[in-house]
């Protein structure tokens, strides 16, 4: 049957393909395999005439095996595919002798059967190995062993997922690229409520208003002091009845001279502060009352009552407030005189500069948040903001109505409520003066003086209380690379070319890649530039890179330049041995052409700037675009507070500190130095000063709040002696100290 098949393959000239099931039957398998009888292996004649197993025959030029693939032999079908998931691909066989057995090549042959499984050892002669018997009995050992097979395997697993298809230029981008911070998306915040505002002030000059504010500053500081001499004798008349102090010559018998004379002085006080007096009236009639109003209307009341009780032949030994209501239109001038100081300051500072520096807080700048950011320009809008109305005047003008309010309305059921109508003058003059503070004119003057003078020294002057307004709250600042470097303290500490290359061309290729980048470092290669005769070249495809560095095309060449980190990046091969801690590396079509070392000095206002921004809760954000300035230089050569700064990507500090980027239209600062420190010493001025003011006329409020209670409370009952001008001025004075406190703490850090 065989070789009739093999003929009719040989005269059709085609392959036929045998079937398992014919060769089966063909041999009688299946009959065998039915009655239970061995199954033969079909023998070939060797070429030595005798009978044995088939002959090993090479195959020529087989295709070599795959991992995980059968391949397909001729003559027979396609083998399947082995599946992923069934394991690997079966390993070559061997032969009892070693040798690997090799498919023949040529007609088909049937398949082997399997062959039978070898027969296991007597159980007798299998040794178990220690501590496997004895578990069956130990279920605490085989606790044990089996939470040392899972430690095991967890450390064996544990870095898999972590070190899974990491490449060496993955190991390589986290060794040499410093980290950066992810921005948050900004959360939306409701617009803004804006109060009705006066209408602005004209947009004067720096140097006009640093005039105006001068002429006449002289003056009012002699009617401030005459007017504290002046409340001298009038506590004088009023402390010394209740302390038993004897008056010299005719006051001593005749109490309604005493009280023509305490009119007489308070009146002096009047004209020398005219200035508050009309200030506060005309609050009144624009009904944009203050604080002043309030002092105002106390002096006329207490010399109203005053005159009074001296037409009355002396009142029955009662005291008017004339002490009281004086010394706080004295305060009243003090306050105004420093204000006006502090603005003077401000003005002559901002006036210094031709090309000043400008402090705006742009809204959500970086991280969702405010940021501080300096840039050149002109001052538009300072003249403005520094004539507006400061936050004490603000606050006060919210609560001085409701005060006054209060007086009345306490005044007429103290008086006409409790049917003395003769009482209402005094009513209201007490009234008044227990809400006439002492300290509301000093909650910005004192605070605002104290720090001009501060930012003065340095270089920086603070536009109005609009520019403080909204520093409250966590912002960043953003620090460039002259805020931390200002000219002068990063210099060149040598240059070393390397190869056939021009000293021209390598100072040339760098010094323009190092314009296009827009860093700090560009007036030292502009001055190498001409030194070394050398001119900027034109380059097209520039890139910026987060490793550190920058890379152009000139004249067809690919020019590299960067930190040491940056050419370890780009495989660029550095010397051996090479030891330059800041340096600019410049390389060629992959060649190291130059190294320029870099001396990098910290100024002294650096750190302590640093650190008085963190400790007020101002992120400092490095917006450099120096390749090396980075937390770690900054950490690791001059121990600075990295970790508390924030790194954004290259592309982040690009925009950034770019100079065409918009900004707020309201002026924090105008700065007239470069550097840090007078940046520092604006941004956190401000919020302090923006802190001390809103803490000093809340606490201003609340103690005319209590004054006019309590005055109430005992006009109501009529208690002269408990309401004595004596006792009134130990309460104002009281108040009065924490003002003082929190104005001295402002230029503090």
């Amino acid at each position: 049957m065989s070789r009739d098949r093999d003929d009719k393959l040989n005269q059709d000239g085609d392959r036929l393909e045998f079937t398992l099931e014919e060769i089966l039957a063909e041999y009688g398998v299946e009959e065998r395999k039915e009655s239970g009888e061995p199954i033969p292996i079909p023998l070939q004649p060797r070429e030595d005439g005798g009978e044995d197993g088939p002959d090993l025959i090479p195959v020529p030029d087989r295709p070599k095996r795959k991992p995980g693939k059968l391949l397909t032999f001729p003559g027979r079908g396609a083998a399947p595919e082995a599946a992923p998931e069934e394991g690997p691909a079966p390993e070559a066989e061997e032969d009892p002798d070693g040798s690997c057995l090799e498919e023949p090549d040529g007609p088909e042959e049937p398949d082997e059967p399997e062959p039978a499984e070898p027969p296991r050892r007597p159980a007798e002669k299998v040794i178990s190995f220690p501590g496997e018997e004895p578990e069956e009995g130990n279920p605490i050992a085989a606790g044990l062993r089996r939470l040392k097979e899972k430690a095991d395997r967890y450390a064996d697993h544990m870095f898999e997922e972590e070190n899974a298809g990491e490449s060496i230029e993955e190991r390589r981008a986290e060794k040499y690229i410093p980290g950066v911070d992810e921005e948050e998306p900004p959360e939306e915040r409701p617009p803004r409520r804006r109060r009705r505002q006066p209408p602005p002030a004209p947009d004067l000059p720096p140097l006009e208003l640093f005039r105006r504010y001068g002429k006449g500053l002289g003056v009012l500081r002699l009617r401030t002091v005459l007017a504290f001499l002046l409340c001298l004798p009038l506590l004088y008349l009023t402390l010394a009845p209740g302390m038993g102090v004897a008056l010299p010559g005719r006051l001593a018998g005749e109490a309604a001279l005493q009280l023509f004379v305490q009119a007489g002085l308070l009146g002096a006080v009047m004209l020398l502060g005219i200035d508050v007096i009309g200030r506060g009236l005309l609050g009144l009639f624009t009904l944009r009352a203050g604080m002043e109003s309030l002092t105002a209307l106390s002096c006329a009341l207490a010399l109203a009552d005053a005159v009074t009780l001296a037409l009355a032949d002396g009142g029955n030994g009662r005291q008017p407030y004339c002490a009281v209501a004086a010394l706080a239109l004295a305060f009243g001038l003090w306050g105004s005189a420093m204000k006006r100081e502090g603005l003077r300051l401000a003005c002559r500072t901002a006036a210094s500069a031709s090309e000043p520096y400008l402090i705006t807080l742009d809204e959500n700048k970086w991280n969702g948040r405010d940021a501080y950011a300096k840039w050149s320009g002109e001052p538009i809008g300072f003249g403005r903001q520094i004539q507006a109305a400061d936050g004490a005047e603000r606050i006060f003008h919210v609560a001085a109505p409701l005060i006054l309010l209060a007086c009345l309305l306490f005044s007429l059921l103290s008086s006409v409520g409790q049917q003395r109508p003769e009482d209402l003058v005094w009513c209201l003059s007490a009234t008044l003066a227990a809400g006439a503070s002492l300290s509301s004119a000093l909650c910005y003057g004192l605070p605002w003086r104290a720090l001009s003078r501060r930012l003065a020294r340095s270089g920086a002057a603070l536009a109005g209380w609009d520019g403080v307004t909204g520093t409250g709250g966590s912002a960043g600042i953003l620090l460039t690379d002259t805020d931390l470097f200002p000219p002068g303290t990063v210099t060149l500490n040598g240059i070393k070319i390397f190869g056939d290359f021009p000293v021209e061309q390598v100072v040339g290729v760098t010094a323009t890649l190092i314009r296009d980048t827009g860093c700090g470092l560009d007036k030292i290669f502009h001055d190498l530039l001409r030194s070394q005769g050398a001119i900027y070249r034109r380059t097209t495809d520039f890139c910026c890179y987060e490793g550190g560095g920058v890379s152009a095309t000139v004249r067809g060449e690919r020019v590299l330049v960067g930190s040491a980190a940056f050419m370890h990046l780009m495989e660029v091969a550095l010397p051996q041995g090479l030891n330059v801690k800041n340096a600019v590396f410049c390389a060629i079509d992959g060649e190291l052409a130059g190294i320029f070392a870099l001396k990098y000095t910290l100024h002294g206002t650096v750190e302590p700037a640093l650190y008085a921004l963190i400790h007020n809760h101002i992120s400092p954000v490095l917006a450099t675009r120096d390749f090396n300035i980075i937390p770690a230089m900054l950490r690791q050569r001059f121990k600075l507070p990295a970790d508390r700064m924030e790194f954004p990507a290259v592309e982040r500090r690009v925009e950034l500190s770019d100079s065409r980027q918009s900004h707020s239209d309201i002026l924090t600062a105008v700065l007239c130095r470069e550097g840090v420190g007078p940046f520092t010493e604006a941004t956190v001025g401000g919020k302090r000063l923006r802190l001390a003011v809103r803490i000093s006329a809340g606490l201003t409020c609340l103690g005319s709040c209590a004054g006019v209670l309590l005055a109430f409370y005992l006009t109501f009952s009529a208690a002269y002696a408990s309401l004595s001008p004596a006792n009134l001025l130990v309460f104002l004075a009281m108040w009065l100290v924490p003002t003082v406190l929190i104005s001295n703490w402002v230029d503090r850090y």
